[in-house]
């Protein structure tokens, strides 16, 4: 089972079906979507995140592919204010923040458990994450916590065909930048 996370001013709970009324409330919105995936629909359909989650995250989670907690503040736990996750394959962590959430350094806090859980509990050797290029609060983010570019690319998004930078990191750098 997964377990809950908490940071300074954050838990993080597993996601669950319960959560996709107030996911789809915050994330159907294009500022949101844009740099995300392909293949995440736009226009998002209404029930985009039930049909998600039933049919890919929680499956997915279940299987042992894929590791996914929504974000809620400690002060307002009931609250869903945005999603973190940890995937096996190409890319192997993804999150976004709703709207009135970002850019107080709430992402950093999140990034920073599920990275610890990522290598320290599952025992993972290297995490790499593709982001486009613009998302530039994205990449402030894997700036931050120590990972470095590896690759650029091209790849497919929500809003088009944009330049992708893959971030990357090793546990032994993880581990090296936790003890600074």
């Amino acid at each position: 089972m997964l377990p809950e996370l908490e940071t300074e001013r954050l838990v993080l709970r597993p996601v669950t079906l319960a959560d996709a009324a107030r996911i789809q409330e915050l994330f159907a919105h294009w500022e949101i979507v844009r740099l995300l995936n392909a293949k995440v629909p736009w226009p998002f359909p209404a029930d985009g995140v039930l049909r998600h989650l039933r049919d890919e995250a929680l499956p997915n989670m279940e299987r042992g592919e894929a590791w996914d907690w929504t974000l809620r503040l400690k002060t307002e736990p009931e609250m869903v204010i945005g999603r973190i996750g940890l995937y096996l394959g190409e890319n192997n962590r993804g999150f976004w923040m709703g709207l009135p959430w970002q850019g107080r350094g709430l992402m950093s806090e999140a990034v920073i458990a599920v990275t610890d859980y990522w290598f320290e509990v599952l025992g993972f050797p290297v995490l790499r994450v593709p982001k486009a290029v613009e998302n530039v609060g994205s990449r402030r983010i894997s700036e931050k916590v120590g990972m470095r570019v590896v690759e650029v690319k091209e790849s497919e998004y929500v809003g088009g065909r944009l330049p992708t930078e893959v971030w990357e990191i090793t546990a032994e750098e993880w581990r090296a930048w936790r003890r600074k």
